[in-house]
């Protein structure tokens, strides 16, 4: 006896050119599936509670104020994470991107990290958030004597906790130095003095991180972080030089001969008397001309950057 069976379905023919004139509406988004947001049975390893999910190198052009008046644009690199519970499978990233563009044309830096913190948080139903703004902030600085002006950049970064309802602010400056070694000094001119032999000591360029807890209601400028670095060494490197500039940062490097140790306690006796900064903490690093590794310091300031272990890459992260 001969078993009749019926011919396989044919699938349809699937179309190979893009739709460019499909428009969705809300009917055929509520069809989409959505693993993000799915049950916890997808959960995939342990189920764990994850401090922080998110984004990072999100790029967008933002408004900061100039504390001499007026305001300027300027492209920001954001990083944005927010906690997940054990049982949740997954957060919807792109409405961390979508909260800084609800915001960033309508307000000005820590006003957008504040607002869009709130946003995506209560989005996302988040109990912790983090958000990180990146930026070079220019200034123009004038010579040491001939007269001339230049833009100098600042590695400035913008950072927003809020963890357990309390809100953090934080500013991340690195400051670019120049750092002649007292000791190469000394033997310098003692090689002058007992033998008349010509020397020099050396000097490198050398780079701090300062991260400050803003503290208060008065505003921490960019400007004010850069005049506080300023007092605390004053040997900034040089945008625009001449010959006479040249001589004169060559005199302020041998009236301010500082070791890496000295240079991070510097920073902090300035950070220690400005009312509008809490906990901190310096990294420096000194790269050394003379030997073939770096010199590099690290001192904290309160609770907020106390930590037994550091990132490997953390001094690595200081290249100038």
């Amino acid at each position: 006896m001969t078993e009749h069976r019926p011919p396989p379905s044919v699938p349809p023919a699937l179309s190979r050119e893009y739709p460019g004139d499909f428009r969705v509406d809300e009917a055929y988004r509520a069809t989409l599936p959505d693993l993000q947001n799915g049950p916890a049975s997808l959960i995939v390893g342990a189920r764990k509670a994850i401090q922080h999910v998110g984004i990072s190198n999100f790029r967008l052009p933002i408004r900061y104020r100039r504390k001499e008046g007026g305001e300027i644009l300027l492209e920001t690199s954001v990083t944005g994470t927010v906690s997940l519970d054990a049982d949740r499978k997954g957060i919807n990233m792109s409405r961390i991107m979508r909260s800084f563009y609800t915001h960033a044309e309508k307000q000005f830096s820590l006003g957008v990290l504040a607002a869009a913190v709130s946003d995506y948080k209560d989005h996302l139903d988040s109990f912790d958030a983090r958000l990180q703004m990146r930026l070079s902030y220019p200034m123009k600085v004038g010579s040491l004597r001939s007269g001339l002006e230049g833009w100098q950049y600042y590695d400035i970064a913008m950072e927003l906790i809020d963890q357990g309802g309390q809100r953090l602010r934080v500013m991340h400056f690195d400051y670019v130095y120049s750092s002649t070694c007292p000791c190469s000094l000394e033997l310098a001119e003692h090689a002058r003095t007992a033998r008349a032999q010509l020397a020099t000591p050396h000097s490198q360029r050398s780079v701090a991180r300062i991260s400050a807890v803003m503290a208060g209601d008065e505003k921490l400028w960019f400007e004010d972080m850069v005049a506080l670095c300023r007092r605390a060494v004053a040997t900034e490197t040089q945008v625009m030089v001449k010959r006479e500039d040249e001589q004169a940062f060559a005199e302020l490097n041998a009236a301010n001969p500082i070791f890496v140790e000295d240079a991070v306690r510097a920073f902090a006796h300035e950070l220690e008397l400005d009312p509008r900064i809490g906990d901190f903490r310096v990294i420096a690093s000194h790269q050394e001309s003379l030997h073939s590794h770096d010199a590099v310091s690290l001192l904290t300031e309160g609770p907020t950057f106390a930590q037994a272990s550091l990132d490997p890459n953390i001094f690595a992260g200081l290249r100038v």
